[in-house]
């Protein structure tokens, strides 16, 4: 019996097999076990059919019914059950004209991507290896089952998959595969945009972003859905306090950052607006003005053809505009206006972004800019001071109490007052800012 996977697990396949039905568990599990990994999760293939699981198992549901998966629910714990199959004609580079189920578990191990994804084992756990996947992962190989071109053009995913793989397990694309993915790369038109952005996030999250960014430029697809960073790649800065090339610097800040997906996605995009905004002084020197708030606008539009979500989007392009803001010294007031603008839950982001920017930069690295402002922002939060406008002693109900109508005049009185507030603290008593409101504003 198989050792080191869930008891859940091994009683779904001990079910099917004593009613008289194969069990296996395949694919990334497998692969993981066999690189002495802890699976995140497990995977049933049988020749049962939704049906025979419904009988013999009381809690299921039919997350995939029509492709033949079930997910069984034992002590809580999810286990995706799906019947053998293969596939007829693909139709869209995606979705097969008809699937077949199968009793032959050599068929349904076929019509996986990679070899290393296409192994079994049984309850004994005997070793189901048809097509190499034991020595790829020896050997450190992502290879497509059987012919690449076929199982590119049925999903066209997965060619960001395998790069995908490549820098999650620090493997290389064998050379057919690699060719296969530079010949069918167009197809990757034809994914939609929320499928291609889940593989790209674990890219950015893996242990190795660089090497998948590199993959995808080098095999064409980082073209088709980012090309303003295929724009920086060897553009050259032609500035003293830079050694490396707008992509390469690029690569090199994504390299130094915590695995966070928005400061990582920041990394990515941050000096993206710097080929748009390159100018060369009569000295020769090069120069980006404003390119951060270039960037910041490139970010959102960026992030919205992937279908990012707003909150993202505004992180995001947020952290963009301000990797620049490395104020050696500011009064009181602005730094409470930094605060609020940058956001109290991102400043540790930004300071990651920030670090990792100058990490990316010619040598000697110096920090003490950004060490002061964090210094100078913990003291201030230390101390408690308002700093939005939910914070004011005052709010638009109170307002209309005054008899002013709702609308825009409510928003501007209330920054009026911020901005009172924040120059001096101890204004921030409601009957105080009623009397400003009464005074000066009404």
């Amino acid at each position: 019996m198989i050792n080191n996977i869930p008891i859940e697990v091994i009683e779904v396949m001990k079910t099917l097999e004593q009613n008289n039905y194969q069990a296996y568990i395949v694919g990334g599990c497998v692969r993981d076990m066999l690189l002495n990994r802890e699976p995140k999760d497990y995977d049933v293939c049988t020749n049962a059919t939704p049906d025979i699981m419904r009988s013999l198992f009381s809690h299921i549901i039919p997350t995939g019914e029509q492709h033949g998966t079930m997910t069984v629910i034992l002590n809580n714990l999810p286990i995706e059950v799906t019947t053998m199959r293969r596939d007829g004609i693909y139709k869209d580079n995606r979705h097969p004209e008809e699937v077949f189920f199968t009793n032959n578990l050599i068929e349904d191990l076929a019509r996986r991507d990679f070899t290393i994804n296409a192994m079994a084992y049984d309850i004994l756990g005997n070793l189901y290896d048809y097509f190499g996947g034991q020595n790829d992962l020896k050997n450190q190989y992502i290879c497509a089952v059987n012919n690449p071109d076929d199982r590119f053009q049925e999903d066209a995913l997965r060619m960001l998959r395998a790069l995908r793989f490549a820098c999650q397990l620090d493997f290389l694309l064998d050379a057919k595969t690699y060719h296969a993915i530079w010949d069918n790369k167009n197809l990757i038109n034809n994914v939609a945009i929320e499928r291609v952005k889940e593989e790209f996030n674990k890219i950015l999250i893996s242990n190795n972003p660089v090497l998948g960014i590199e993959w995808m430029f080098v095999t064409g697809l980082l073209n088709y859905f980012l090309p303003e960073l295929c724009v920086c790649r060897g553009f050259n800065q032609q500035n003293k306090h830079h050694n490396k090339n707008v992509y390469d610097h690029t690569m090199s800040v994504l390299e130094n950052t915590p695995n966070n997906i928005h400061i990582r996605l920041a990394a990515l995009l941050h000096d993206v607006g710097k080929p748009s905004t390159f100018t060369i002084d009569e000295e020769g020197r090069g120069h980006f003005y404003e390119h951060h708030k270039i960037g910041a606008d490139m970010s959102r539009d960026i992030l919205q053809r992937f279908k990012y979500d707003n909150k993202t989007i505004d992180m995001v392009s947020m952290l963009v505009y301000n990797h620049m803001s490395r104020y050696p010294h500011l009064r009181k007031t602005n730094l409470k206006k930094f605060i609020t603008r940058v956001g109290e839950e991102n400043l540790e982001y930004l300071f990651e972004l920030q670090i990792a920017d100058i990490k990316g930069s010619k040598p000697p690295h110096d920090f003490s800019e950004i060490n002061n402002l964090k210094n100078q922002v913990y003291e201030v939060l230390h101390q408690k001071e308002p700093l939005r406008i939910i914070d004011l002693d005052i709010n638009g109900h109170d307002l209309i109490k005054l008899g002013i109508p709702q609308g825009k005049d409510i928003g501007r009185i209330l920054n009026i007052l911020l901005e009172k507030v924040l120059e001096v603290p101890l204004l921030n008593k409601k009957n105080l800012l009623l009397d400003i409101v009464q005074k000066e504003l009404k």
